[in-house]
Parts: structure tokens; C-alpha cells; sequence
């Protein structure tokens, strides 16, 4: 049966250049439109509730995305800029019908883009994505126009911040603060740089603070995740005990440790994993993480008598698995981690904590507790391409990849795939030597070039 090739949706959301298709106040409307309709489902009023980063297309996309709403007779509660984690919680804890979030996590400030979650505040599935397309183009909800008292109202929510925060840190151990550690947090001039280090300062952190004054365009510029070299150095500079930086929606964070080194997704999955066990909170022993996933984690949990499962690239494949077959923990390499007993989505807020309780309670540096696991040496490159073409219908760039993948039989592993936002061909190949596996990756990069071609 042929897979139905999606029209709007990528991995996370419908996303591109703000007022470019698909990023337009006109189709922001009518996904306003179709999502309301479709978590319309039972009687009474209705509510979804929209947060945004802090890129000035969002003001333009929020308004779009409101009047599409209440045209369908579905109420609106706007937060402003808000974490996209902080929006899943806000869907429960306000028992609105659906949240909205609009942003493009780490893109430059030019892009944006749309994601939802559901009434339970999970990213939707990709039927439920399909049906809001096929609502979309095929023209079915063009004629529901409620009048007079049926259209919606949007109202503003004061206290969002306040209750986010509040759950926030209440994913710390009873009993618990962070005095005496020194904190350097990036906000990536995104949607955290009010309640990261409110939380942080609130828990009894020293806070230095960085990336905390967003102007519209400087959202993840020189800062953030996107940028941890600003980080590594402020840890220095401040004798800081770790440095944080997240994304502009915040649903990620880095880490750096003490002596300004940086700390991946990987690392702090195993230190946390290792903890959950002894603790007996990592349900079924099972730490569930992506096909990027480095090599040395595999051995390390091995070693500590943790299962892993891998599912493909993206947050939502890995949250799926978790929820399917009962798990608690799970996370992707580039620092989205999923922690199910506090939160539906990635949560960087909440790992920030999870990390810092982890030091706090065991006495260890970040650097201490990163030694649970060896990396392979991995190299990952982006080749940016003017189209989308099938790989396998590609000879050269099909024998090249065939040839590397018996080279690195038992040694190694190659992972070739789209990115599901941008333009971009993601190479990822890990191996025992470092300059090989560079050759190998630079060699097969111009080989997609040329098959490919690049963007003029």
C-alpha cells in the first residue's frame, strides 16, 4: 500500500519562512479553522490555547491562527511567549481542547511554524495530521460559519507563567534545593527567557543568565543551543559549576560541565538512566532513544543492565514508543528528553532540573557523572540540496553508500536520512578513527552534491 505523502506536515508541525508558503497568515487561518473543528468533538464551549517563540512573525501567525479559530465558534487563551513544554502542560492543567505553539524551535528568526497538541497535551499523530489537511484542501468546513453569540472570544491568561513554573519545580525531590551551584543559562533570546532562571533563581541557583533579550530577530543569533561555544565560555568566565542552553521554544537543553566541555543528550540520558534504576523509577529498565544515538550508550546501559529501544529520528517517534509499551524515560541525542511522570513532550526546563538534582544529590560535577558512557567518535554533516530526490534512485550515491556500510560491519554505522524540516541531507557515521570516518563523510557529501545539486 503506498504511504500518503503528507502536504503540509513535517516532523514537528507545518514550518517554513514566515508569509512564504505554507508559513501565511491565509493558510495559519485555515489550520486555525481545521483544528478547531476537529477537536470540536462534545458539547458546550470550547477551548485551545496558543503560545508562541519570540520571532516577530509571530504576531502576524497568532492573529491569523485566533481569527481561525473563532470563526469556528472555538474559544482562544493566548499565553504570549511561552515553552512549547509549557504549552503541553497548560492544554492539561487548563482542560482546553487542543494547544497551539508557534514556532520554529532552532531556525533562524525568518522561519516559523505551527504545532499542535492534543486535549491529553501529546504532539498528534500523523492521522490526525492527515485528516486536518484533507479539512484543509479538500474544502469540507468552508460553509460552517457560527454567528452572533456561536463565535469565539480570545481571552489572555495572566497566570501562565506562574503555573509553569510552579510545575517546573516540582519536579524537584521534596527537600531539595540547588543552593551553592553556580548556573549559566542561554535562553537563546527564545521563549524561556522569563521562567528559565525565574525557575533556577526560585530553586536557589546562582544565576548568570545570557540570551534573555529577545527584539523579534535575534531569537537563537549567536545564542542558545544552536550556539554552545557562548555557554562554554561563560562557564569559564564565572567559575560555574554547569551551563545550560536551550532552543528557541525551549523543549531541548545542552549542557556544558565545569571545565567548559559539552555534555549531549547522550551523556546525560545515561547518568539520568543509571540514577532512574538504582532508584527504581525507570519502569521496565528500558531507556527508549533515536537511531542517532551514539554507539557508547548502547555499551553503557548494556553494562548497567538497561535495555534500549530505538525508534526513528524525532521526539514524537520516541514518545510513541514510550507510551505504547509503557515506558517512562526516553530522548534523542540533540538534548530532547522526555521524562513521562512529569511531562507529555520534551521539557528542557525539566531536564535542566532532573540534571541539576542528579548533581546535587550525588555530590558529582557533570563531568564526573559524563564519564558513565565512552563516545564513539561520530561525525555528522548537513548537505544542503536544491530538491528532495530518492536516495536509492541515486547509482553513485547508492554504491557509496553500500560500500561504507560494509566497511563499518561491526565497526561502526552509517545513518543517511532528510532532515524533516529543512532542505537538508543529514549524514551521521561513527567509527573507531575519527579522520575516517571524516573522509568517508566529506567524500560521500560532495557525492550527494553532485547527484543532488544546491540551492542557488
Amino acid at each position: 500500500m503506498k504511504t500518503r505523502i503528507k502536504k503540509l506536515f513535517g516532523t514537528d508541525g507545518v514550518r517554513g519562512i514566515a508569509n512564504q508558503e505554507p508559513m501565511t497568515s491565509e493558510m495559519a487561518m485555515k489550520l486555525g479553522r481545521a483544528a478547531a473543528h476537529l477537536f470540536k468533538n462534545k458539547a458546550g464551549r470550547h477551548r485551545i490555547v496558543i503560545g508562541k517563540d519570540t520571532r516577530l512573525s509571530g504576531y502576524m501567525l497568532e492573529s491569523a491562527l485566533t481569527s481561525g479559530i473563532c470563526s469556528m465558534g472555538v474559544d482562544v487563551l493566548l499565553v504570549g511567549p511561552f515553552p512549547t513544554p509549557g504549552i503541553a502542560f497548560l492544554t492539561r492543567s487548563l482542560r482546553a481542547d487542543a494547544g497551539v505553539v508557534i514556532s520554529a524551535s532552532h531556525n533562524p528568526f525568518e522561519d516559523n511554524g505551527i504545532k499542535f497538541f492534543s486535549r491529553e497535551g501529546l504532539k498528534l499523530p500523523d492521522e490526525m495530521e492527515h485528516e486536518m489537511e484533507d479539512l484543509i484542501f479538500s474544502g469540507k468546513i468552508d460553509a460552517i460559519r457560527p454567528t452572533a453569540g456561536e463565535i469565539g472570544k480570545a481571552f489572555r491568561v495572566d497566570d501562565a507563567e506562574g503555573r509553569y513554573i510552579e510545575f517546573v519545580k516540582n519536579s524537584l525531590p521534596k527537600g531539595l534545593t540547588l543552593e551553592g551551584i553556580t548556573v549559566v543559562v542561554d535562553c537563546a533570546n527564545g521563549a524561556a527567557y522569563k521562567v528559565a532562571p525565574t525557575i533556577l533563581r526560585e530553586l536557589d541557583a546562582k544565576v548568570i543568565v545570557l540570551g534573555d533579550e529577545p527584539d523579534g530577530m535575534n531569537i537563537n543569533l549567536g545564542c542558545g543551543s544552536t550556539h554552545p561555544e557562548v555557554i562554554q565560555k561563560a562557564v569559564k568566565d564565572h567559575h560555574a559549576q554547569i551551563g545550560i542552553a536551550h532552543d528557541g521554544d525551549a523543549d531541548r537543553a545542552i549542557f556544558t560541565s565545569e571545565n567548559g566541555a559539552l555534555v549531549n543528550g547522550d551523556h546525560v540520558m545515561a547518568a539520568l538512566a543509571v540514577s532512574m534504576k538504582k532508584a527504581r523509577r525507570l519502569h521496565k529498565n528500558t531507556l527508549v532513544t533515536t537511531v542517532m544515538s551514539n554507539m557508547g550508550l548502547d555499551r553503557a546501559m548494556k553494562a548497567a543492565g538497561i535495555h534500549v529501544v530505538k525508534t526513528a529520528v524525532g521526539d514524537r517517534y520516541v514518545l510513541e514508543r514510550m507510551l505504547r509499551d509503557g515506558y517512562n524515560f526516553g530522548g534523542e541525542q540533540s538534548g530532547h528528553l522526555i521524562f513521562l511522570d512529569y511531562n507529555t513532550t520534551g521539557d528542557g526546563l525539566i531536564t535542566a532540573v532532573q540534571v541539576l538534582a542528579l548533581m546535587k544529590t550525588t555530590g558529582q560535577s557533570l563531568s564526573e557523572l559524563a564519564k558513565i558512557m565512552t563516545t564513539f567518535p561520530q561525525v555528522l554533516l548537513n548537505v544542503r540540496v536544491k530538491e528532495r530526490c530518492d536516495l536509492s534512485t541515486l547509482p553513485k550515491v547508492k554504491q557509496q553508500i553500500e560500500r561504507l556500510e560494509k566497511k563499518l560491519d561491526g565497526s561502526g554505522r552509517l545513518l543517511v536520512r532528510y532532515s524533516g524540516t529543512e532542505p537538508l541531507v543529514r549524514i551521521m557515521i561513527e567509527g573507531e578513527r575519527e579522520p575516517e570516518i571524516r573522509k568517508w563523510a566529506d567524500d560521500l557529501a560532495r557525492t550527494i552534491r553532485e547527484a543532488i545539486g544546491t540551492p542557488t
